[in-house]
């Protein structure tokens, strides 16, 4: 019998790469949606009675690709696609053919289709996220801070302007490529930042990070010399290095309690590495100065040892570059080492509005009014941050807070 769990996790981690194919295949994000959830209820019945196959993956794609043309065939409206889109008959073959060259990932085909200049921006990030990883709409809306109504509403809307422009389901050339890169990048780093905040129990979640990375390096393959690819790429491996050590029977390790010795330092020499390249250059974007902020994190040998002024600095630095409220919020932070929690207090007092529906907000303003001894409202910041928690460990971490208070 195949765990259910697994099956879970084998399906989320095949989504985008089966989802890609199949567009290139029928030209139709609808119908890949659809060929690619028949295909993981046909995986549900058939692998815990046969067994995982070799490569879930291609038998995803090949009995997805089949139950699409069969229902084509039933609705009579099956048309014939061009030679080039016909993909083997066999799975291994099929999935020899996907990776044939890096300028024909299906995955990035397909994150370049979303991010077509038809879209908004924010259009564009929200039907990447939705296609190519798979998230649910609440997961989208809450990585931009909407109602889930107002998401499934952005993300209708982007589809149908998809299909309205005719879209060409096929790799863009070099020049569109280039002028695509900033949105293909901000969509890389929200899908890591979904896996990234997960629960170590969400395994299948945590697959994403991998998959932003895995994407991250193949954009550097094609755009090399790109400063802010080369600062994106080492912010996620300088954040992905730390997981090892994030998490203690699901409980949340807080990074100054983290045990360093557990961080892995090869993904931490590549993205020092990488940061290095892309400082370089005289004017550093976002991601290079999110960046020079973990490169810090990841050299203090202890926690006391980390250069908390520098810190607050480059935040000091993003803020100028990137304005926002979340920004501001994780700049109060290092302005609380340096400053004490009064200066980080009123630093953010006045993103209460803004951020009122966010779970750090709450959590961290809790934290600074438990340390200057203003325990009531601590204690209804702490409520209030636990109806927020998004994973059962978010929801402990804060349970933790309000135990000690109690216990005062």
């Amino acid at each position: 019998m195949t765990d259910l769990a697994w099956i879970d996790a084998a399906l989320a981690a095949a989504r985008p790469r089966a989802v890609g194919a199949l567009v290139r295949y029928f030209r139709d994000l609808d119908a890949a949606e659809e060929a690619f959830q028949n295909a993981s209820l046909k995986a549900l019945e058939a692998w815990p009675r046969n067994g995982p196959p070799r490569d879930p993956a291609a038998w995803l794609i090949f009995v997805a690709r089949n139950a699409g043309i069969d229902a084509a065939r039933r609705a009579r409206k099956q048309t014939e696609l061009p030679t080039d889109a016909a993909a083997p008959g066999d799975p291994g073959e099929l999935v020899e053919h996907l990776d044939a060259a890096d300028y024909r990932d299906d995955i990035l085909r397909l994150l370049f289709i979303c991010c077509h200049p038809e879209l908004p921006p924010s259009q564009q990030i929200a039907v990447a996220l939705r296609i190519v990883s798979g998230l649910s709409v609440k997961q989208i809306a809450r990585a931009f801070l909407i109602s889930e109504v107002a998401m499934e509403q952005r993300i209708t809307r982007a589809k149908a302007r998809i299909a309205a422009a005719n879209v060409p389901f096929e790799s863009p050339g070099p020049v569109e490529r280039a002028e695509r890169i900033a949105v293909v990048a901000a969509t890389i780093y929200l899908v890591f930042n979904e896996g990234y905040s997960t629960s170590s129990e969400q395994v299948a979640r945590a697959e994403l990070c991998n998959e932003a990375i895995r994407l991250a390096r193949l954009l550097l393959r094609m755009f090399a010399d790109v400063p802010e690819l080369l600062g994106l790429t080492a912010l996620m491996l300088l954040n992905h290095a730390r997981t090892p050590a994030r998490f203690d029977d699901g409980a949340i390790v807080l990074l100054e309690a983290q045990d360093r010795a557990r961080w892995d330092r090869d993904l931490i020499g590549e993205g020092l590495a990488l940061l290095d390249k892309a400082m370089r250059h005289r004017t550093p974007g976002p991601y290079q100065v999110q960046a020079a902020i973990a490169a810090l994190h990841a050299r203090a040998a202890r926690a006391e040892d980390t250069d908390w002024r520098q810190i607050d600095l480059l935040y000091a630095a993003l803020e100028r570059l990137q304005p926002s409220p979340v920004v501001t919020l994780n700049r109060a932070v290092a302005l609380a080492k340096v400053q004490g929690p009064d200066a980080a207090l009123a630093m953010i007092e006045p993103l209460a509005d803004a951020l009122d529906g966010y779970f750090h907000f709450h959590g961290l303003r809790g934290g600074l009014l438990e340390q200057l001894g203003r325990l009531a409202e601590a204690r209804t910041c702490f409520d209030r941050a636990i109806a927020l928690a998004r994973t059962p460990a978010e929801a402990a971490h804060i349970r933790q807070h309000l135990d000690a208070l109690h216990a005062r």
